[in-house]
């Protein structure tokens, strides 16, 4: 049954990834992968508030299975944006590789660690 939750999240993350990513993308005129920027960041924030939900026993370990593995699974993608990295250096936008990697990074550790506080502030 716990693969049912996983294929069941990812069959929301998979199209919310790509609707999300494209609407991203088409409102912004920059060699950046503002896209898969978004979606890897808000993929961060929802696995840390339900980790730290399921940690204070706010959440079930099938929720985790359904939205930690299965739709933050889908949703984000370390695939592209190590694609999207590999294209910025060979198209000759060092910079823009640069900040992908350390902003990427850096914006999904803090927003890991706010789902986290955020659910410790919730379910004490």
């Amino acid at each position: 049954m716990n693969w049912l939750l996983v294929i069941l999240g990812a069959a929301v993350g998979a199209p919310l990834r790509y609707l999300t990513d494209r609407t991203v993308q088409q409102r912004h005129d920059s060699l950046f992968p503002w896209g898969t920027f978004t979606v890897n960041v808000t993929g961060c924030l929802i696995l840390g508030l339900v980790t730290g939900a399921v940690t204070a026993g706010a959440a079930s370990d099938s929720v985790q299975l359904l939205l930690g593995t299965g739709l933050c699974g889908a949703l984000t993608t370390y695939s592209t944006f190590s694609y999207e990295t590999l294209r910025l250096t060979e198209a000759g936008a060092h910079l823009y590789a640069a900040a992908n990697v350390l902003g990427s990074v850096a914006a999904g550790l803090a927003a890991v660690y706010a789902g986290v506080t955020l659910a410790g502030a919730l379910w004490p």
